[in-house]
């Protein structure tokens, strides 16, 4: 069966980008990914994004991308599976390359959040990720669902509010120094627990901020290997669903769908989790990160906060964690979030993170997240010398 690599990537700084539209948030990341990969074509085209008719009222996006970036005439698709489109985005070029039918693909993850100043309206695009008839119609925002998790899992598991905080607390201390993250500031327990309660348990600081940005990625049938003789391949990808709804869940606790994912993508690539030097999970919330460790086997239900705690997770530990400092800090536009995450495995694994830059990794995974993990998709990819 084909390979796929990836040669190129780019992104954009995220934040309130006023002077940014749609079409300059796709030509910047788009443009850089074509110029690192050193090519100027590609066969087709694969956009990831959630809210762009609600939010700015342009659909159409696979043309819109093509043509501010002077490729009119490819073939060239939205793809859309809430917060894990751009996640999709990448698992859709990937069957695209290995179908036989392209060569070399770009991949986009846009999202553009300011335009909508009222939050209100933006917590409802979000909400669209629920089941829009038994959970939207009846007000639960998609906090508050991420916050009935939560509190069944610290009630299950006896946590305090101070377990919580150790996963923002690091994403914070890891973006820091990252030049394109959102929120560059650390955080302490105190800082933590002082913040405002939004959907209780959830406080502020368990939230991903909204914010634009896009990110692209170059996949290649061929490789395409940098001055030191280091490649990346794309080697194992799985999506799975589980209920839209929480109510329908068989357990409120379990991400089944990133359950399944995860095992087959590993499958694909031939690899065990337990062979990871370098992880990105989905933690718009700190629950849903906790939950994405467990679902990778990472470790025990109940356990993420110890193993976070502990220092493991941290850059220089066995098993480096969202170095870039995850949605948390990094920042979390929506439908680019899953690009951003692969963007940044391929570059550790090229050894090209720079101040993130974790010891020596060789196989990476990233887990993208739709909805309260209603769309699911991992991705594996390793270093090949």
């Amino acid at each position: 069966m084909r390979k796929v690599y990836v040669i190129g990537s780019g992104l954009t700084n995220i934040g309130t980008l006023w002077n940014y539209g749609l079409r300059d948030l796709i030509a910047e990341a788009g443009l850089a990914a074509l110029d690192e990969a050193g090519v100027d074509r590609v066969d087709a085209i694969f956009v990831g994004n959630m809210m762009s008719g609600i939010l700015n009222a342009q659909e159409n996006l696979g043309a819109y991308a093509a043509d501010y970036l002077g490729l009119s005439g490819v073939p060239a698709f939205k793809v859309e599976a809430a917060c894990g489109s751009g996640g999709a985005a990448v698992l859709n070029a990937a069957l695209a390359i290995k179908s036989g039918l392209f060569d070399r693909v770009l991949v986009i993850g846009v999202e553009k959040m300011s335009d909508m100043t009222a939050i209100e309206d933006v917590t409802s695009a979000l909400a669209t990720a629920s089941e829009a008839e038994y959970e939207l119609f009846w007000g639960a925002s998609f906090v508050s669902l991420n916050a009935l998790i939560m509190r069944a899992y610290a009630m299950q598991y006896n946590l305090s509010e101070e377990d919580f905080g150790w996963l923002p607390i690091l994403m914070h201390k890891n973006a820091t120094d990252v030049p394109y993250a959102q929120l560059r500031f650390p955080i302490d327990m105190k800082a933590y627990l002082n913040s405002p309660m939004i959907a209780e348990p959830i406080r502020l600081l368990d939230s991903a901020p909204t914010g634009d940005g896009a990110a692209a990625l170059v996949l290649s049938a061929s490789e395409s290997r940098d001055g030191e003789g280091v490649s990346v391949e794309l080697s194992g990808f799985w999506s799975s669903t589980d209920t839209v709804a929480l109510y329908t869940r068989e357990d409120l606790l379990e991400l089944k769908a990133a359950k399944i994912a995860a095992k087959k993508a590993f499958e694909m690539a031939g690899i065990p989790s337990s062979d990871l030097d370098v992880v990105e999970v989905h933690d718009a919330f700190s629950i849903m990160g906790y939950l994405n460790l467990e679902a990778l086997g990472i470790v025990e239900p109940g356990k993420a906060h110890e193993f976070i705690k502990s220092g493991d997770a941290e850059r220089s530990g066995p098993l480096p964690v969202n170095p870039e400092g995850g949605l948390k800090a990094r920042g979390h536009p929506v439908g680019a979030t899953g690009v951003y995450q692969i963007v940044e495995i391929y570059r550790q694994l090229a050894g090209r993170a720079g101040s993130a830059q974790v010891p020596d990794p060789k196989v990476g995974a990233a887990m993208n997240v739709g909805g309260t993990g209603a769309n699911v998709v991992v991705t594996v990819l390793r270093r090949v010398s």
